[in-house]
Formats: C-alpha cells, structure tokens, sequence
C-alpha cells in the first residue's frame, strides 16, 4: 500500500466514519482514521485465515487467559504490515505528528503483570507461525486500575477508562452471545442431569484480528464482555425507582468491569469465581459451537480443539467440558472425563500457595452447584484408578484449582527449566509421581517484533545495518553479531543507540515527574508487579544503605546510578503497598540531598503499563531480576532487558538461569542464595536476625526506616515492613542483602570500563535469539497442541 493509497483511505474514514472534515479534525479524529484504514488491511489475511482454517478443517488453538496485555495495537499492526514509512508519509502530509498520533491511542486494560503479557506475545507469534488460534478472555471496562500517588507516597487506585473512547480495532458481535448461568438447583435426568441456574448474565463476543509478522496470517482475540439479559425494568422506572430500574444491568456489567477485584472479602471472593467461570464457559461453548459447525463425531473433538488453561483462572474447564459432553450432549461420565482431558492442557505459573486458587465448597456449592458435584465425580473417578494417590482435588473445604487442572489436563507445563523442575518436586510432587509424563517445560518467550523492532527502532536499524533483515521472525539470528560485536565501530554505534535512548527516558522523567536525572548515569530498572517475592524492598534497603555509604565518602569513586521502580501492587496486598509507600518516600528524600544527588537519583514513574515499558527497557543498563530463588516461574522482563542490551543483576530463579546460560557467566551478575539453600536457610528461624546481625549495612538501613528519617520523623509508619523483616522475613531479604551489595559493587566496577561493559551489553542482544516467544509457540505445537502451522 503506498502513503497516497493509505492517505486516501484515512480521509474516507475521517468523513465517513468520524464524520469530520480534515480542516475540523482532532488528534483523536487523526488515530481513529489512521486506525480504520490499518484495520481495513488487517481484515483481509484475517479472513484469509478463517477461511483456510474452516476449509482445511484444521484443528484449532484455544487459548484461555484472565489476561491480555496487549498495549497499544496501532503501532504493532502498521510494523507487521511493513506500512510504517508510508503511513509516517500519509499522515505527516494530512497535517499531523506521526509519533503524537501514535501516543493518543490508549493501552488496552486487560491485564495486569507478565501473565497478561506472555498471553498478548504468544498471540503475535501464533499469529507470525500461521498457528490458527483464538485467545479468549474478558472485556474489562476499567482493567486492573489507575494508579498515581498521593502526597505521603501512597498508591491510589483509580478506574481505567481506556473504553471511555471507541476502542477502533474490535468488531463487537451481538449474534454470537451465551448465556450464563449461576446458583439454581440440580435434578436428576436419567445417566446425567439437569442444572437450573436461578440467575444468568449474557456474555457477549467482540474481536480483535491479531495480525502476525509481514501480515501472512491472523487470529482472533474474542473478548467477552456481561450484560443483563433484561437489561432495563420499565416498570420499576415509572414507578419512580429509577436506581431498581437499572439494576439489572449494573449488577451484569460488574463481571467484566474489572481485572482481579479486591477478594479479601466474600463477595469479592464469590466475583472473581463468577468472572471466572462466566468466561470460561462462554468460549468453550463457543468452541463446540464452531466444532459442531464442521464435525458432528464427539470423539473427534481432541483433533480438532486443543485448550490451553494460562494459570489456574480457567481451571473450571474442566468440570464445564465434561458438563457439556455429560449433561447436555449424552456422552458417558468416564468417556466425557477422558475426551475433556485430551482437550485440555495447563501452563502453570507460580509455586506461591495462595497463588494456587482454592474455592470454598460452600461457595462453588452455592454459585456452581453441578459444577461441584462433577468435581466431586472427578476426584472419585481419580481416586478409583489411582488408589496410591496422596493428592486430592478436595481438602479441608475446599477446591483445588492446581490439582483440579492437573487433573483435567493432559500435559502440564513449566515455564522455565528451574521452576519445570520444582513443580514435579514441590506442589504436584504426587501428581508427579502419579502421572510421569504429564508435567513437560515450555521456557516463555517474548515477541521480538513487539519487544525489538517496535519499542528500540535505533536498536533495530543498527542489527538489520549490520546483519541484513529477517531477523524479525528467525531471532537466533541475532548470533550473527558477534564478529561485529568485536570491533570498536559497532560498540561505538551500539553505545550511542543506548544514549539517545537514556536521554529520551530522561526527558520524559523529567517533563512528567519533575525530576533531573543525568543520563550519563546507570540506568538501573526494576519493573514487576509488586510482591514480597520479587522482592522491591531489597532493591530499595539497598539503595538506602547506597546511599549512606555515598554521604559518608561522596568524593569516592562511586558510579552514578539512577534508580527507576515500575508496577503496581494488588489493591488488598497491605505490604506490597507499603514496600511502595517506602519506595516512593526514600525517594523524596535522597533526591533532596544536595550532597548525593548527583551520583544517586530515584524515580518511580506511576501507572506502570506496556507502553511504559516500551519506554524504559531500551534505555535500560542494568535490569534488576532479584526475586528469591524457587519463587519466579519464569520472568519475561528479564528476557526483554536482555534482549535490549541491559546488563542482569539476579539470582538463578527463574529463567535467569535460562539467560545465564545463554549470555553467559560473565555477561551476568549472579548473587544470592540458590532454591535448595533458601529452604535450607528457612529452618532456622534465627535466620533473619542473624543475617542482620551479621550487616552493618544493612542493620543500619533498617535503623534509619524505624527512626522515622523517610516517613517525617514517625516511627511507627514502616513498623509492619520492618518487623516483618527482623521477625518473619519468609522471602529470605535480610539472608540475601549482602550478597547483593557485594554485587551491586561488582556491578560498579565493570561500569567504569564504559567499553567493556558495551560489549557485555551488546553479547547480551546477540545471545538472546532462543528467547523468542516463536521458539516457545512452536514447542508448543509440536509437544502439547499437536498442530501443524498453515503457512
């Protein structure tokens, strides 16, 4: 398409889609425009697709995820299509700024941390490998949450609005909705039964086409968003309740309002088991809608349909496949049990226990009732054909959700070798032993067109300068860098790709947060959702004993750091929050103190999304992977730093161990306690209080926490984080402090040989082409779908 082709077509839909004139257009007007004539192009391989899926009778990919981090998907679409110098043409020539038109696009709400994210890089590179696929989740209106910072550093939480525009790249489908049914009564029906919710919602599909590298194929996001089924009581309306009148509604919307509500309470708990369920069996009915559309055999469903459950949220497939086949189509119990399973696969994510969902019986009773006795049915039937087993899907009153979706899925897999192997030998060591060949590892990946290409195109320019183009879709081809990595004139280039990316964060920091930051300094990042296991608040007792050090001998030959934190934290995790609260308050005081401001500098940007990462990983030096080793499933922010050219602080959690390994020892900054001796350090219950005892630093960090120097003298406002730290400290930060210190310092040492440190940076770019979420996807296909790409 040339930019007269393109310009031509973002003034028809300036006119005839926004009703505007050009003279009269707004930014918005521009982006939705430019939008809808990207989105006509996206449209034709999408239906391309579709219809070779249907006319091969292909089997199909199903992939169920609470979450699709899929930012901004203007930019994405117009680089897969290879139309990015003729859409910069077109709209440049309509009068407008390129990249401002690109900034106006909001970020999609649909996810929260590195789940989300994994889902939106495995539907581009399903999409790239001509693997048809759908990605189903829900259609949050206000996601997760806004977040920003009161005046004492406090997080707030506040409603996304990113659908408070038209959201221009979804087609909303109202002929393709399901009821959903909750509560109600059970009977009896001959082999099976019959369920009879006694209140239902409407889930209601809208698609998104994801179109894949150099735009060969596409799939499909379907989103589902609740509605009432009556949605409006007139009656009660002219009788003057106007609230009762539109209660329907508002209670339906709830569902799919927004990500992960606040379960500390009842009703919270019961609506996130709602959201639930009310996505789950909205797509899998969608699915045996399309089957039987094609095939009217039940028997030949593990052929065409392979359903991957993204975590435990999905795990309620499993009774709801078997309740579909059982209750409604006939099929026998045990042969519905075994044709789900075959169906059926379970990416697990974490070896956190209360991450491992558990449902009261009393609540799955009362909101699924036959959904809780096919569970019921299923731990039996488990029980009966294998009478060793210790592990159940039912215990203490509760459900299972892990065991549940072990059960119920044919292969389970890790996402890295480390956390792969401790799945086998900690939360399902029975399942294990039970079921051998179940448990296989798929290392995550990431998308480099998304994570290269698109979000460090100075970056991108230097590698296809030097090695040519492809890359793209074959990234172990980065490996061709090396002999170029050797000579002065690429580490020349390689280091002035990473200044003009540091100087652009510092304008940014600058212009949004009011803070100078100097751009000559280490960039040193640390961007995750909050938790104790990731481990922030070792970062920041760090930076606190940093900077002491620096008051104590400032004409030292320290190197210059600035400290950038990113994420959020869940709205009921008290400490998370108040890990954030420190963060936000040390930094306030360390960037006043004229003596160290120069040489350390903390800024804490709010409302952590994708786009913000787009920002801060390609002018990122160091990237902070510290999490306590055993705990991190895998990581894909490590994989993108990598990628990027940042150097790795971590310890050997997660897929760290992975791109170790890969960039090798020496191009990576290894600290801290190893799994087996993190549980081996757990047993003795002294070990926090020795650990600090054996600290000065560190014994001095805490003390300044306590006296009240970051929270205006009061020392009683960190005292829940600091007694946690001297008294309980499960996640092993006192134990691991010094050796962190020690190689923050190792880190210091190699800053100062600038060139050196550009070759290790640059190794890590070259050496990082296995971490392609292309290689996962495919692995995917090949060990768990058993499906062959259609291009």
């Amino acid at each position: 398409m040339t930019a007269n082709a393109l310009r031509d077509a973002i003034l028809k839909h300036l006119e005839y889609s926004q009703g505007k004139d050009l003279a009269n257009a707004s930014l918005y007007d521009m982006r939705m425009a430019l939008t809808l004539a990207i989105r006509d192009k996206v449209v034709e391989p999408w239906f391309r697709a579709n219809r070779a899926s249907f006319q091969a009778q292909s089997k199909r990919v199903y992939y169920l995820s609470m979450e699709f981090l899929i930012g901004r998907l203007l930019e994405d679409a117009v680089m897969n299509l290879g139309l990015t110098e003729a859409a910069h043409e077109a709209v440049a020539g309509l009068g407008h700024n390129f990249r401002d038109v690109l900034d106006d696009e909001p970020d999609a709400a649909l996810g929260n941390g590195g789940l989300g994210r994994l889902a939106a890089c495995f539907l581009d590179s399903m999409s790239t490998l001509g693997c048809p696929a759908y990605g189903y989740g829900i259609r949050y209106e206000h996601g997760l949450f806004r977040q920003s910072f009161g005046p004492d550093g406090r997080q707030l939480e506040s409603a996304e609005d990113w659908l408070r525009q038209r959201h221009g790249w979804e087609f909303a489908r109202p002929d393709t909705a399901f009821q959903i049914g909750f509560g109600g009564i059970v009977a009896e029906s001959g082999r099976a039964a019959v369920w009879t919710p006694d209140n239902a919602v409407l889930a209601k599909a809208y698609d998104t086409p994801v179109i894949g590298w150099q735009g060969k194929w596409a799939n499909t996001l379907r989103l589902w968003g609740a509605e009432a089924i009556d949605a409006f009581d007139l009656d009660a309306f002219n009788s003057g309740d106007f609230t009762g009148a539109a209660a329907p509604e508002a209670l339906a919307r709830t569902i799919s309002r927004v990500l992960y509500p606040d379960d500390t309470t009842d009703q919270g708990k019961e609506l996130r088991l709602k959201q639930e369920f009310f996505f789950t069996a909205a797509s899998l009915r969608d699915i045996l809608r399309r089957f039987s559309s094609e095939c009217s055999d039940l028997s030949q469903l593990p052929n065409r349909v392979a359903i991957q459950m993204n975590d435990t949220h999905p795990a309620i497939a499993g009774p709801e496949l078997v309740r579909l086949l059982h209750d409604e189509r006939g099929m026998g119990f045990e042969t519905a049990v075994d044709t789900a399973r075959a169906c059926l696969a379970y990416t697990n994510h974490t070896l956190l226990p209360e991450a491992l969902e558990r449902w009261p019986e009393a609540l799955m009773t009362r909101v699924l009732p036959r959904h809780m006795q096919l569970i019921e049915r299923i731990d039996a039937l488990h029980a009966q054909r294998h009478p060793t087993r210790q592990a159940t899907i039912l215990e203490g009153g509760e459900v299972k959700m892990g065991e549940l979706s072990f059960v119920m899925a044919h292969k389970v897999n890790g996402v890295s070798a480390l956390h792969t192997e401790l799945v086998k030998s900690t939360v399902f060591n029975d399942l294990h032993r039970l079921h051998p060949e179940r448990i296989i590892n798929q290392t995550n990946g990431i998308t480099p067109r998304r994570w290269l290409k698109g979000a460090n195109p100075r970056l991108s320019a230097l590698i296809s300068d030097t090695i040519g183009s492809g890359w793209e879709a074959d990234l172990e081809r980065l490996r061709d860098l090396e002999p170029a990595i050797e000579t002065p004139e690429f580490r020349d280039a390689f280091a002035h790709v990473k200044s003009r990316n540091k100087s652009d964060l510092a304008q940014w920091i600058g212009q949004d947060m009011g803070i100078k930051v100097n751009p000559e300094a280490m960039f040193d990042v640390q961007i995750k959702r909050f938790h104790e296991y990731k481990r922030q608040h070792l970062n920041i007792l760090e930076i606190i004993a940093l900077w002491q050090e620096i008051r104590e001998n400032p004409t030292a030959n320290w190197a210059p750091r600035v400290k950038i934190f990113g994420g959020k934290a869940a709205p009921g995790y008290v400490m998370a929050k108040e890990i954030i609260h420190l963060i936000n308050n040390v930094a306030r005081v360390i960037n006043a103190d004229k003596l160290t401001r120069d040489l350390l500098t903390v800024a804490y940007p709010p409302n952590y999304n994708v786009t913000m990462a787009e920002r801060l990983i390609p002018a990122a030096d160091l990237s902070e992977q510290i999490s306590t080793a055993g705990k991190e499933a895998s990581g894909t922010g490590n994989m993108k730093f990598s990628l990027n050219g940042a150097l790795t602080i971590g310890t050997l959690d997660g897929a760290n161990v992975e791109i170790r390994e890969l960039v090798g020892a020496e191009n990576f900054f290894l600290f801290g306690m190893t799994a087996d001796e993190v549980v081996a350090c757990r047993q003795d219950p002294a070990h926090m209080a020795k650990a600090i005892a054996r600290s000065q630093r560190l014994t001095r960090a805490i003390e300044l926490i306590e006296s009240g120097t970051f929270s205006h003298g009061d020392a009683s406002t960190y005292r829940d984080l600091t007694h946690n730290l001297r008294t309980h400290d499960y996640f092993t930060v006192c134990a691991d402090f010094e050796s962190f210190w020690d190689a923050q310092r190792q880190v210091d040492q190699a800053w100062f040989d600038r060139d050196n440190w550009t070759r290790m940076a640059a190794l890590n770019t070259a050496r990082s082409g296995w971490l392609s979420s292309d290689r996962t996807i495919k692995s995917y296909m090949q060990d768990i779908w058993s499906i062959a790409p259609m291009i």
